[in-house]
């Protein structure tokens, strides 16, 4: 079993709303590319939901070929953001909080400073 370690990502991508997840690579890729007009080859890995929210696919280019999770969940389900159309480019943090089953948007989190005037 092979272990890959996304961490060092450049790019997380969600895929807002519903694909059809009957989609395979190929399918992916092209929606990626005319829908989005981003790079699947690039340093990026791309989420996609269904209709349920139980379940999702991951699609990952490591340089020599597409590599594509789907996870179904088997308690709970996601808290997709469900802007039709749209593309969110993700933190780690809204990552974990994702697949954590929370929503992306956290109000309550301590946000990261910005350069302040003393």
């Amino acid at each position: 079993m092979v272990k890959y370690d996304y961490t060092d990502v450049k790019n997380i991508y969600i895929i807002c709303g519903k694909t059809d997840m009957r989609k395979g690579i190929d399918g992916l890729a092209t929606l990626i590319q005319d829908s989005f007009e981003l790079d699947p080859y690039g340093d990026s890995i791309f989420l996609f939901a269904g209709w349920k929210k139980d379940r999702y696919k991951c699609l990952y280019f490591d340089g020599n070929g597409f590599a594509m999770l789907y996870k179904r969940l088997d308690n709970g389900k996601l808290q997709w953001p469900k802007d039709e159309q749209a593309v969110r480019n993700l933190s780690q943090q809204e990552l974990r909080w994702l697949l954590e089953g929370l929503s992306i948007q956290q109000p309550k989190a301590i946000q990261p400073s910005l350069k302040g005037a003393f």
